[in-house]
């Protein structure tokens, strides 16, 4: 009798819930805490949905015993409570100006827990034991969610080899543009982030105006090559670079411990034949290994190896170590961020063990074989300034080159014209180009021949050394390059104050 009694009182209260039920769902909002008695603590299950009629919000929510579950924006994402705690922006937790954090973290109880939690429109409130309230925008923790910045990419990028890229016909910035309009900066940068490589059209060939680029963007990096580097094939430093032989695909200073981000190749002269660059999209490869091999995309991602840079030659003395592995992923969405590759500066493997040393050469072959395809080759000259002599009535100009600060000056005489030769290079069009006007005439005559030392302006080609890997082939004669490495925080910094995804 005592277990019909029982029986009868639950299905008096569980009828009695299921009218207060429906009544709720007629007023358009269920926000209720059905808790079920007798029960540990431990078992208690809160269970809260939002939704009106008028405006539906695909909300739902539940309180359990050590995280905070919430579905929203097609997600299920779930909070630890303490990061529920440490992230509270409130003004006594968090200086909204400054954008820092006041609350001190190790102060929150380790086993905190609401004691309450409501749901206003789109916006959550929890009440800490303490009466503290925090609260947050459902937007905003979707976006700052693990469960949100896993399907995020951090930057956007076009994979490419050698027939997308051309396909995409990439417009270069001009050199003024660059300088002058955030404009010209912004679609510079824009491309930059897309491809890992953007061109600089119309630079004077010196070393000060490659600088001015470079700071526009960025602080330079000064490493031990120096702020600006500039050099020839003298084999002056303990580099390859310092040589004429050619250079196979790799990628700047995998012997630091942060390889430098960016880097700048300006060509101020070349008298002789070849020296044609290489460019290849290191991630466009990773990714076709990540599909054809995801195992050995993993290895390569996970196994650390020494690079290691020494130079004994005159004053410069260096011994320089980075670590690291090939590939370096993001963990929470394993979205590739830089690539480490130089078979030049890879030191002795001795941080892998036997048994794994053989599958990373795998591995390795791999990738080496995408990165080495003919297709993904992407090659371009970096040419250098041209002398132009024109034929023309009247005395010849003479002007410095790249310096456009000073009026040209002209004087006469076929002495001051050097090789002839150089009329076989010249076109009108050049000559016309290059900001000189002048009057023509068919006939050639030595003492009415003029020359233009003020050559052609040139491209400076900027290269993400964290996803672009660069070589070179062997050239003749003299060739002489500047450039420099750029701080890649200042480059993103500057992105991100365009408004730039970066």
């Amino acid at each position: 009798m005592a277990i019909i009694q029982f029986s009868r009182m639950w299905n008096c209260k569980l009828s009695h819930l299921q009218s207060k039920l429906q009544a709720l769902l007629k007023g358009g909002v269920i926000c209720r805490t059905l808790q079920q008695p007798n029960f540990k603590s431990s078992f208690l299950l809160t269970i809260h949905r939002y939704h009106t009629v008028s405006k539906p919000l695909n909300c739902a929510w539940q309180q359990h015993e050590d995280h905070f579950e919430l579905q929203y924006a097609n997600t299920v994402m779930r909070f630890d409570y303490v990061w529920l705690r440490d992230h509270c922006r409130s003004a006594s937790c968090y200086n909204s100006k400054t954008h820092q954090r006041s609350l001190d973290t190790a102060s929150v109880d380790l086993c905190i827990k609401p004691k309450t939690i409501r749901l206003d429109e789109t916006t959550l409130f929890f009440t800490w034991p303490d009466g503290h309230v925090t609260r947050y925008d459902l937007d905003w923790l979707a976006k700052n969610s693990y469960e949100g910045q896993k399907q995020k990419v951090i930057q956007p990028r076009i994979l490419w080899n050698a027939e997308i890229y051309q396909q995409a016909q990439v417009p270069s910035v001009d050199f003024q543009s660059f300088l002058e309009s955030n404009e010209g900066l912004k679609k510079f940068l824009q491309n930059f982030l897309l491809y890992g490589i953007a061109f600089v059209e119309n630079v004077p060939p010196t070393q000060e105006h490659t600088a001015r680029l470079a700071e526009r963007i960025s602080l330079i990096r000064e490493t031990i090559y120096g702020r600006m580097w500039h050099f020839t094939s003298d084999f002056s430093r303990g580099d390859t670079a310092y040589t004429k032989l050619a250079l196979d695909r790799h990628t700047d200073t995998t012997y630091f411990q942060e390889p430098c981000g960016i880097q700048v190749f300006h060509c101020l002269k070349h008298e002789g034949t070849g020296g044609r660059t290489l460019l290849v999209d290191g991630f466009y490869a990773a990714e076709q290994v990540l599909q054809k091999a995801p195992e050995e995309f993993e290895l390569l991602s996970k196994v650390p190896l020494k690079h290691e840079y020494i130079e004994n030659v005159g004053e410069c003395q260096n011994h320089m170590i980075g670590v690291g592995p090939v590939l370096n992923i993001y963990p929470w969405n394993k979205e590739l961020y830089l690539i480490r590759y130089n078979n030049y500066d890879r030191a002795v493997i001795n941080t892998v063990p036997y048994d794994v040393v053989h599958r990373w050469y795998t591995a390795h072959r791999t990738l080496t074989k995408e990165l080495r395809r003919p297709e993904n080759e992407f090659w371009v000259k970096l040419k250098p300034g041209k002398v132009a002599a024109m034929i023309g009535a009247g005395p010849i100009q003479s002007q410095e080159p790249g310096d456009s600060s000073k009026s040209p000056t002209w004087t006469q005489g076929p002495k001051e014209l050097g090789h002839l030769s150089l009329l076989s290079q010249v076109t009108a069009d050049s000559w016309i180009g290059s900001g000189a006007t002048g009057k023509w005439n068919n006939k050639v005559d030595q003492s009415s021949v003029y020359l233009c030392l003020s050559p052609l302006r040139q491209r400076v080609l900027f290269i993400d050394n964290w996803r672009v890997l660069h070589g070179r082939e062997s050239f003749t004669g003299y060739r002489q390059l500047c450039g420099c490495y750029l701080t890649r925080d200042d480059v993103l910094n500057t992105a991100r104050l365009l408004g730039l995804q970066a």
